[in-house]
């Protein structure tokens, strides 16, 4: 597979920031480009991330959404690149962008695959940042190809929907079958199913969908609990997934918060989570040592407000890194 026909190496002008601030004192001058076309990322001993884009809108061009999140990356990268690092010895590059330009979400899918390979091959956490939802099916083959299947890998889902629908006619993707494809590459391959969503709405999610879900032993925390105030039940469910595997996949899509907060989406939820419903969970994952990659999906700027969505994308990925494999689990910390 030619996946360097669909790569882009990063933009270093994504990269740039005030000249009168100390150093080291925000995103930008921490980033190290990384140009997969020409070298290899070294094997990192130090708790290393790379943040790789997905341009493409061809999944939710498929499920006739509303499509932009071809400019994702771009707008995330802009915003995270001016926010403050708080932890010393941080380590990230940017390692560029895998692209769908001619409607072959399939071989785009199989590039973000070989790219997330080459980073775990190097003990590199890749962060990858899109782009419709389609991403977690190219992700998770880049994942699987290093994790034994004797191995358990569970899977967090932070979505206002299980994107469990079955395949398109002439057995095409989209960004909604993504979870239904990891599925079933599960069950072909005779691996261990773990997958767990948290912010699922019944409003967002056909009945077909709760049945897929309920097939394939899908656990599942419906928004209104979290609405209701039912946190500690969250906090248990992490602990579940933390405790009984040996890796985890934890997945975010935008369309999981209120538009208050992320109007920049594809599929917008009227009645979606507030940041602080997440941070804690996503603080807490992120800390247990396990999580060996990262994605956030569906931001589409066109219909942004202010940058609001792309903001709250880069403080996620702030959190994500500050707290990464902090080894404590602590349900209070900042």
């Amino acid at each position: 597979m030619n996946w360097e026909s669909r790569y882009l190496p990063p933009d270093p002008t994504m990269w740039q920031g005030r000249t009168d601030i100390p150093a080291d004192a925000c995103f930008y001058q921490h980033m190290r480009l990384l140009n997969l076309l020409s070298s290899k990322p070294e094997q990192s001993a130090e708790i290393t991330f790379a943040i790789v884009g997905f341009k493409c809108d061809e999944g939710i061009q498929r499920d006739l959404g509303r499509t932009g999140a071809f400019e994702g990356p771009t707008a995330i990268r802009q915003r995270l690149a001016k926010l403050p690092v708080q932890k010393p010895g941080i380590h990230i590059y940017d390692a560029g962008n895998i692209i769908c330009t001619d409607h072959d979400l399939e071989a785009s899918q199989a590039a973000l695959g070989e790219v997330i390979s080459r980073l775990h091959e190097k003990n590199i956490r890749p962060i990858v940042i899109g782009g419709g939802h389609e991403m977690a099916w190219g992700h998770y083959q880049g994942i699987a190809k290093n994790c034994p299947r004797q191995k358990h890998l569970g899977i967090i889902n932070f979505d206002a929907h299980f994107d469990m629908h079955p395949m398109q006619p002439s057995n095409r993707g989209s960004s909604t079958t993504a979870f239904f494809q990891i599925a079933e590459a599960h069950a072909a391959e005779g691996r261990h199913f773990d997958y767990n969503c948290i912010g699922i709405q019944h409003a967002g999610d056909i009945r077909q969908s709760f049945d897929i879900a309920k097939k394939f032993n899908v656990n599942h925390i419906l928004a209104d609990e979290l609405h209701q105030g039912l946190q500690e039940k969250c906090f248990d469910f992490i602990d579940r997934v933390v405790d009984e595997n040996d890796h985890i996949y934890l997945s975010l899509s935008l369309d999981v918060f209120s538009p208050a907060f992320a109007p920049g989406v594809s599929s917008i939820q009227p009645l979606g989570l507030n940041p602080w419903h997440i941070i804690p969970l996503l603080r807490q994952a992120a800390s247990s040592a396990k999580v060996v990659s990262y994605d956030i999906a569906e931001h589409v700027p066109r219909y942004d407000i202010d940058h609001r969505t792309a903001k709250l994308a880069a403080v996620l990925i702030y959190e994500i890194i500050h707290h990464h494999n902090e080894r404590s689990r602590s349900r209070t910390s900042v």
